[in-house]
């Protein structure tokens, strides 16, 4: 089979064939039928050491496929079943496990394999799809579920005033989240305008350039402050810079991936009683959610995508996307 493989810091990825993997007793063996390209991806090449991967490995944990067979001990999926996987694999058997919630297992690993054409996966990961979704789509289901998370640890209220930092596919997916439940006013902020149409058609009701006047900027679209800001960009400074426009008694929530550590000013932030809030994976009832959220609908998740790829052009995507692009969500596809 095809893969992209990791080989080490500041080395393209790799593609090359691998003899496809065999499932385990409770695993399945999935044709990947599409795989998107996460920027945490990005980070984990960058600093390998600090997300415990080594040389060798294929990355890719937002994919969804078809079942070529099943492990002796799984029930429930079979030979031709369409499924999207939701990557936190967890024990099966603790108390977060059997609720539903395995990125709480003390024993959970975020697992990747997605950009291959054929993976094994345990089969209490997979979630069957809408017989209206094409396969390839359920791709999405992972990152919707982050957004969905994000809004739902943010408590947002009906009428709600949303701010949300950062035009990249989770932020676009919080606002898609915000807006479908209930924001009253849901503004993107970016340092460049061209994922502007892209947010108004995943729901958000306006637009604006981040920096100093942004505060003006979003009271003039909101008709005052943001109730709550999301940080989904994950930038050293932007927790610091959410609690500077968001409203007394507001909520930030911290979902972008900052790696290497941040800084902020308490004593600039008491005055408002902020609540600070962070935001990561999602539950098993909410990835159910997300693949609903898939199918029709007047907002839909699906126009993040801009780029269906071939093994082929993997390595050179995955490098100009540690650049800034105008590119949003990439899906590896074995035949895009």
């Amino acid at each position: 089979m095809k893969a992209a493989i990791f080989d080490g810091v500041g080395i393209p990825l790799r593609v090359s064939d691998l003899p496809p993997p065999e499932p385990a007793a409770d695993e399945v063996l999935l044709r990947v039928a599409a795989c998107g390209i996460c920027g945490s991806d990005l980070h984990i090449t960058e600093d390998p050491v600090t997300f415990g991967v080594g040389q060798g490995v294929v990355l890719g944990h937002e994919f969804a496929g078809t079942v070529e067979r099943a492990g002796s001990a799984v029930t429930g999926l079979g030979l031709g079943d369409r499924v999207a996987v939701a990557p936190m694999l967890g024990c099966g058997d603790c108390d977060a496990c059997r609720r539903g919630d395995p990125a709480w297992c003390r024993d959970m690993r975020l697992i990747g394999g997605g950009y291959a054409e054929f993976t094994t996966v345990a089969a209490r990961q997979c979630v069957k799809l809408p017989d209206d979704l094409p396969t390839a789509e359920g791709a999405l289901a992972e990152p919707v579920s982050v957004g969905l998370h994000a809004v739902h640890r943010a408590r947002l209220k009906a009428g709600d005033r949303a701010l949300i930092l950062g035009a990249g596919p989770i932020g676009l997916l919080v606002a898609f989240w915000a807006r479908r439940l209930g924001a009253a006013h849901v503004v993107v902020a970016d340092l460049a305008d061209h994922q502007e149409e892209r947010a108004k058609a995943v729901g958000a009701t306006g637009f604006a350039i981040s920096g100093p006047g942004l505060a003006t900027d979003f009271a003039a679209l909101a008709g005052g402050p943001p109730d709550v800001v999301f940080e989904c960009v994950g930038k050293k400074g932007l927790i610091d810079f959410a609690i500077s426009l968001v409203r007394s008694h507001g909520k930030v929530v911290a979902v972008g991936l900052c790696v290497g550590g941040d800084h902020w000013d308490p004593f600039a932030a008491i005055h408002k009683e902020p609540e600070i809030i962070f935001a990561v994976f999602f539950d098993m009832e909410e990835f159910r959610m997300a693949l609903d959220a898939l199918g029709p609908g007047r907002f839909r998740p699906q126009a993040l995508v801009t780029g269906r790829i071939g093994f082929d052009a993997v390595p050179d995507t995955f490098e100009a996307l540690r650049r800034r692009t105008t590119q949003c969500k990439v899906l590896i596809q074995a035949e895009p």
